[in-house]
């Protein structure tokens, strides 16, 4: 069995835990530091817990001995301290941040990597599958123009002026709305202003809006860089979400008081597991002499899972870190030492791993089978 490290038992934490677990192909060891939290794995097979203060070296250094593999599911603040705690131990490193300079930091640990260990950060759905997607696209073209990625984590049945409910970390839900977003235009890397660059679409007789956002597009500027014209990341909400975010993060100046505006979202804006969750890529360049545009599209829904309702975000974020995870351990990523980007993963690879097939299942998953 493979010997995994998680950290974090919250939505997502447990969402990991629990897919890895019905392999048979993971043993477990899942560390938080509530109790609360690790009594909802308590008793599954092939999963241990411990009460763990990630914040401690020393802590996290007993956790890691004999240990193939780290996953982080933790908030992106604690994550460099866990990633030079894994360099130390000699384990792999998996993670879900979203924030830009905690992955340069991740990276720059990557580059002192033993042989056979690897650093993955960013190995959820954006960044993670949007980038695997979208770079997948791009290989059929002679030459490339535009590259747009978007995806949205939205509520099935939205209410109120915002159109919204909580479905993953609030701390990151602010990152991405508050931090500098990283863009190709016209050939040259540069940042732009969250929340900015608004557009509107239809799909299914729904009305959308999409708007900059942070850390989406990944490292995937770094790999197109040179390649492309446009390259962007925009996250999809129900028509009117950005202009009350813009109000209290610009006009209130929350933006400059976030934890202050997480008590508000998290006192006033309730958590569903009813969402769903919308993936689109386009790619526009030449094929063949002719300007052409090929889109991925995917419509994610909330579903039961052994007979527990899982919201489509825990659902997308955890079956992405199970299956870069699950490549690694099978010898099918091209990289083995130091950093590997999400990019470098193969789309075709990715859809058919028994965890990353949950993207185009469209009713309940099968049974995950162990390996052959």
């Amino acid at each position: 069995m493979h010997r995994i490290l998680l950290l974090g038992a919250g939505k997502i934490g447990r969402a990991i835990a629990t897919l890895l677990a019905r392999s048979g192909d993971y043993d477990i060891l899942v560390g938080d530091v509530e109790d609360k939290a690790l009594a909802r794995l308590a008793g599954t097979a092939h999963i241990d817990t411990r009460r763990l203060d990630v914040t401690d070296q020393g802590q996290l250094a007993s956790a890691m001995a004999g240990r193939t593999s780290v996953v982080s599911a933790c908030s992106f603040t604690v994550n460099p301290g866990i990633a030079r705690a894994a360099l130390a131990s000699g384990a792999s490193y998996f993670d879900l941040t979203e924030d830009v300079a905690t992955t340069r930091e991740v990276a720059s640990l990557a580059a002192q990597a033993g042989p056979g260990q690897i650093f993955m950060p960013q190995s959820g759905l954006a960044p993670g599958f949007i980038a695997i997607a979208g770079h997948h696209l791009t290989k059929s073209f002679d030459s490339l123009d535009e590259v747009r990625l978007r995806v949205g984590a939205l509520p099935q049945f939205p209410v109120g002026e915002l159109k919204y409910n909580l479905t993953w970390s609030t701390d990151g839900l602010i990152n991405e709305y508050c931090n500098p977003c990283e863009v190709i235009h016209e050939g040259a890397r540069m940042d732009v202003l969250p929340l900015e660059g608004l557009e509107h679409f239809s799909l299914d007789g729904v009305d959308y809006e999409a708007f900059n956002t942070s850390g989406g597009v990944g490292s995937l500027w770094e790999t197109l860089h040179g390649r492309v014209r446009t390259l962007d990341y925009k996250t999809i909400r129900y028509r009117g979400h950005r202009d009350l975010i813009a109000f209290l993060v610009n006009e209130l100046r929350l933006a400059h008081r976030r934890a202050l505006l997480k008590d508000i979202l998290e006192q006033a804006v309730p958590i569903t597991l009813q969402d769903v969750v919308l993936i689109f890529c386009t790619v526009t360049g030449w094929k063949g002499g002719y300007l052409t545009q090929v889109t991925d599209a995917r419509k994610i829904y909330h579903r039961a899972i052994d007979g527990e309702p899982w919201s489509a975000i825990q659902i997308t974020t955890a079956a992405a870190l199970c299956t870069v995870l699950d490549l690694h351990h099978a010898g099918m990523l091209t990289t083995t030492r130091g950093l590997v980007r999400q990019e470098e993963v193969d789309l075709v690879a990715f859809l058919a791993n028994r965890f990353g097939r949950m993207y185009q299942d469209a009713g309940h998953p099968l049974p995950i089978p162990p390996c052959p």
